[in-house]
């Protein structure tokens, strides 16, 4: 989901329920506020009223977690939305509509009035009941606010997912695509209930026939093997590790020990990498792997303090959605700290891994359509 800006600390006004207004019909959804920012945070910039965007969290965790994190952290983390929704069609709510919310890029903060996120779960039953009251809160956002009701379109208007800011603003987050389709929703499926919403029964209130649903293809999920490696700070390449694992063989690095380089690679598909360093910020981004080759080949500069890891991998055409799942230590902690997801979809810690100003000492990284940390 997230890739902020972070703006000016503020105003959030309040409002105790939200009404899921069709053209037809309105039907009252009471939302949670039991973690919405308080008076004195958030920011106080508001916006212009152009898109919805559309989101999902990318880890599989409710969606009452994920609003709790973002009451606790919005300022350190520089991460929040507006509605939160999940947990069986609950609706929870953080930011202030009209607002500004850090969800999606500058431009897209500015953007949108309501941004909206969709907690992930594997129960079927529970994924209906969220995804209708997901799609209408979309849906009825955009009335709301003048915002037209089409998906994804060419024009700078309408509800838009945080790909379409990705492809066309900025970023390189994905969703809520991905989880959709662990489901069986396609984007047209998804446009078309967007577009219409649903009733209150849960059926669409579009009465035009839906065509047929083509046939789903079966799963074609494959194991994506990661190796990587990474170098002692003035010292020598420690062995390289494959995937994630426990023990002193399930993570790359020294503990207590500082580091200079790092190479990542991958067997199917394509995975891009780069560091952050106490000495530099953020280096370039990294498509190769090979430890001999210090320029192209790896990421980092030698005798340079890694302290921060960021990556993103690149499923095949064809092949279920992937992504890298990874999380580090530093030297200055016990435990690892919060899981990473490529695409920025983790609430929290979704947008590079480690700490800054405390040398990385460990990493773990797995290529999977979930997160086994």
């Amino acid at each position: 989901m997230k890739l902020k800006n972070k703006l000016i600390v503020g105003l959030v006004a309040g409002a105790a329920a939200f009404f899921v207004g069709l053209n037809q019909q309105v039907s009252a959804a009471t939302v949670n506020n039991d973690y919405t920012l308080s008076a004195s945070e958030g920011s106080s910039l508001r916006t212009s009223n152009n898109v919805i965007i559309a989101h999902a969290t990318g880890t599989y965790a409710p969606a009452i977690n994920n609003a709790i994190f973002e009451k606790r952290t919005w300022y350190s983390n520089g991460a929040y939305v507006q509605y939160i929704v999940g947990d069986g069609g609950k609706i929870y709510r953080v930011g202030a509509e009209g607002y500004q919310a850090w969800g999606a890029g500058s431009w897209a903060n500015a953007n949108a009035p309501v941004q909206i996120e969709l907690a992930q779960t594997y129960d079927n039953a529970e994924f209906h009941k969220d995804y209708v009251a997901y799609v209408n809160l979309l849906h009825s956002s955009a009335i709301k606010y003048g915002i037209p009701t089409d998906v994804d379109s060419s024009a700078w208007r309408g509800v838009k997912s945080h790909l379409w800011i990705t492809n066309h603003v900025w970023g390189d987050h994905t969703d809520p695509y991905g989880y959709l389709a662990t489901h069986g929703i396609t984007k047209a499926q998804f446009a078309h209930d967007v577009q219409y919403g649903f009733s209150s029964s849960g059926n669409d209130v579009n009465h035009t026939p839906k065509p047929t649903p083509k046939p789903v293809k079966p799963a074609n999920k494959k194991q994506v093997d990661v190796t990587y490696a990474m170098h002692q700070r003035n010292g020598h390449w420690l062995s390289p590790v494959k995937n994630a694992g426990s023990g002193a063989n399930g993570f790359a690095g020294m503990p207590y020990s500082a580091h200079d380089l790092l190479y990542v690679k991958v067997n199917r598909g394509s995975i891009k990498y780069r560091v952050h360093t106490i000495e530099d910020g953020w280096l370039p981004w990294i498509h190769k792997a090979n430890k001999n080759d210090t320029v192209n080949g790896v990421a980092g500069i030698k005798g340079h303090t890694i302290d921060g890891v960021q990556m993103y991998y690149t499923t095949p055409k064809g092949e279920n959605y992937q992504q890298a799942y990874y999380r580090s230590q530093s030297t200055q902690r016990a435990g690892y700290l919060g899981t990473c997801a490529d695409n920025g979809s983790i609430a929290g810690y979704d947008s590079w891994a480690g700490m800054y100003g405390e040398p990385l000492d460990r990493l773990q990284i797995s290529i999977n359509d979930h997160s086994n940390f």
